[in-house]
């Protein structure tokens, strides 16, 4: 077998493969039995049928055609480790040439991992900011605890008043024609709490039972329902119910119907859950921080395509799976947006070569830095999520696939790395098993 290497742009390569009569018989000889198995051939059973008779029947090239994927396989495999490339992705196979007793000659276009010159970690500072837990953040969680044990009291011979909370039907007009999802029954507001449409709350404030009201209201720009974000939009209302809200004193007793012995113990806990909180967000930040300090300060060849349309995928999974929760389809929403799959994701490009960014700079961390997965610790994280989602019988299967297992270990390995990076950015300590300098256990190379 021979070759040529041609370096293309955008980190690609071309690889002209020949193979020789010689070297692909092998493969001719495994096709054959495999077709002998599938044909009908008087005389024989399948599977028994002897190479030359196989090949009057069906004829050379059939037997070639059946083995080239091997052919391919193999040695395109030879080729990247003759020359010692970091492919990524699958390549491009264009066949040159194919013909019995013949070479089999072939262009194989492929992408490569491109190179990363890492920016000096040393000087890389960032500082880690927590938000500061004082008496007005606890004051109000306890004042939102208080309110979830309010008693509501119908008072429906009043009006609705600022800490009331009224029952109304509800229906949104936008030029006149009914939006979409836009009709409510028994919709349910509480007077004392910020709507999410501005103004909501003052348009209702002083109704009474069984009055109606219509009235318009500007939908806030950056609202998740992007085809009524920014626009004005028409209600109309009817008032079915009003409750008067009866807040509980806070108090030792309030304290007792959360489940702690006194009021002062409750405040302690909720200062130590926001405390805690506070710390998880100012770490994410950071890591964030940290990330985007080192994709500015490395320097990286071209990104090949095929890892930013990686990317653009799972951006547009995750847009996906978090407008299902708002109840909103993806449809609608580029209906909405007035623009097809292939233009978001065209929108996408830019937040997509950042991540592969990320990624790429992981990864080589990961490599300089002996910092690994061991099968031992990625079966451990995957016995967890199996006991998490054992009802989950799509989940669990999904939890076999090779693609799957490969995607939990590159996630854990990604952690690890940031764990290394706040070791060595921040002095944070680094928790033991992060690195494994000289192990002699089986690693999931990611």
């Amino acid at each position: 077998m021979s070759h040529t290497l041609k370096k293309l742009e955008k980190s690609q390569v071309e690889l002209t493969i020949t193979v020789t009569p010689a070297e692909y018989e092998k493969h001719l000889q495994t096709a054959a039995l495999r077709l002998s198995q599938r044909a009908a051939i008087k005389g024989f059973r399948p599977g028994k049928v002897p190479y030359d008779v196989l090949k009057k029947e069906v004829g050379e090239m059939t037997i070639l055609n059946e083995a080239l994927e091997t052919v391919v396989q193999e040695s395109f495999y030879q080729a990247v480790t003759t020359e010692k490339l970091d492919t990524i992705g699958m390549p491009k196979i264009e066949i040159e040439k194919v013909a019995p007793g013949n070479e089999v000659i072939y262009k194989a276009t492929v992408a490569l991992l491109p190179k990363v010159k890492l920016a000096d970690i040393s000087k890389i500072k960032v500082e880690k900011k927590a938000k500061k837990i004082g008496d007005q953040e606890v004051n109000e969680v306890v004042e939102n605890l208080r309110k979830m044990q309010a008693k509501e009291v119908i008072k429906n011979d009043k009006k609705i008043g600022p800490a009331d909370k009224a029952i109304i039907d509800m229906d949104m007009f936008f030029d006149k024609v009914p939006v979409d999802g836009g009709q409510a029954k028994n919709y349910q507001v509480y007077l004392s709490e910020p709507h999410h449409i501005p103004g909501f709350n003052d348009q209702i404030l002083g109704l009474g039972k069984d009055e109606e009201k219509e009235f318009s209201l500007d939908f806030p720009k950056e609202h998740y329902q992007k085809h009524l974000a920014g626009k004005n939009v028409q209600f109309k209302v009817k008032v079915k119910d009003i409750y008067e809200r009866q807040l509980p004193e806070i108090s030792d007793e309030l304290a007792k119907t959360l489940g702690q012995e006194s009021l002062l113990k409750l405040r302690e806990i909720i200062n130590a859950n926001l405390t805690q909180e506070a710390e998880q967000k100012a770490g994410q930040q950071v890591e964030i921080e940290i990330l985007e300090a080192l994709i500015s300060a490395s320097e990286f060849e071209t990104i090949p395509e095929v890892l930013i349309d990686a990317e653009r995928h799972k951006i547009f999974y995750e847009l996906k799976r978090d407008l299902e929760r708002h109840g909103i389809s993806i449809e609608q929403y580029l209906k909405d947006l007035k623009k097809d799959e292939k233009q978001l994701f065209e929108d996408f490009k830019a937040q997509a070569e950042k991540r592969a960014k990320a990624a790429l700079i992981s990864r080589q961390i990961a490599s300089e830095n002996h910092i690994h997965v061991h099968d031992e610790e990625l079966d451990a994280e995957i016995k967890i999520m199996e006991e998490t989602y054992k009802d989950n019988k799509e989940y669990m299967e999904n939890l076999k696939k090779p693609e799957v297992r490969d995607t939990i270990a590159m996630t854990l390995q990604n952690q690890k790395v940031i764990q290394w990076l706040k070791h060595k950015v921040l002095g944070e300590e680094l928790p033991a098993g992060v690195v494994h300098e000289h192990s002699e256990h089986n690693t999931k190379d990611t």
